[in-house]
C-alpha cells in the first residue's frame, strides 16, 4: 500500500517537474511540488519507523 502511494507521488512529482517552465514559474506549481515532496518524505519516514519498530 505504501509502496504504491510512493510510486504515485514520485510519478506526480516527475510529471510536475517536466511541466515547470524555465522562467516565470507560477507560485501554485511550486506549492504543489513542495506539498508532494513533503508527503513523499513523510511516507519515507513512516517506512523507516515501521522497519525500525520491527527490529
Amino acid at each position: 500500500m505504501l509502496e504504491s502511494k510512493i510510486e504515485e507521488l514520485q510519478k506526480k512529482i516527475s510529471d510536475l517537474r517536466k511541466r515547470l517552465p524555465a522562467h516565470s514559474v507560477k507560485p501554485g506549481m511550486i506549492e504543489e511540488l513542495e506539498e508532494l515532496e513533503e508527503e513523499l518524505a513523510g511516507l519515507g519516514r513512516k517506512i523507516t519507523e515501521t522497519v525500525r519498530d520491527k527490529d
